[in-house]
């Protein structure tokens, strides 16, 4: 089933997210104006859904790649999250989540594509959290669930 037909339905399906860290910070994305849903808004380093048969951790590159520019880095799953979010427009994301760390490599570029990306920063990740917690709008839906709800079993005792 198409992607767009499955978030009008709500139908639970796999998912994949990554935060890329460096020295204690978080790099994040705003998601292009040309989203189809949570336009926008700051999301995570990259989220996407594995094509049929594609294994997680390949589609976690395989987007960093495409959405960033990013290469030679290797994220490690550390948990599965499942969540339901209103995301605006008549859809609703149900997602079952392999979420991912990975850690920048000395020299690593960020070249986002404009039609994913308008922007990215690095961010601490407490500085993070409680700018979601402020501005909670200005965030995609998973992104501050993930926070919310799953921050000390994703990233553990990160200082």
């Amino acid at each position: 089933m198409d992607k767009l037909e499955v978030h009008r339905r709500g139908l639970r399906h796999p998912a994949v997210s990554v935060f890329v860290l460096d020295d204690g910070k978080v790099l994040i994305q705003r998601r292009a104006a040309g989203k189809y849903h949570s336009a926008g808004l700051w999301a995570n380093t990259v989220c996407t859904h594995p094509h049929w048969n594609e294994p997680p951790d390949r589609a976690a590159r395989r987007r960093l790649r495409e959405e960033l520019g990013i290469t030679g880095v290797y994220p490690a799953f550390v948990r599965r999250v499942e969540y339901r979010a209103d995301v605006g427009h008549g859809l609703t994301e149900h997602e079952r989540v392999d979420v991912y760390l990975a850690f920048a490599h000395p020299g690593m570029t960020v070249t986002p594509d404009p039609a994913e990306v308008s922007e990215t920063r690095w961010v601490g990740l407490y500085d993070l959290v409680a700018e979601v917690h402020r501005h909670p709008g200005r965030f995609a839906p998973w992104l501050r669930i993930y926070l919310t709800r799953h921050l000390d079993a994703i990233f553990g005792t990160m200082p």
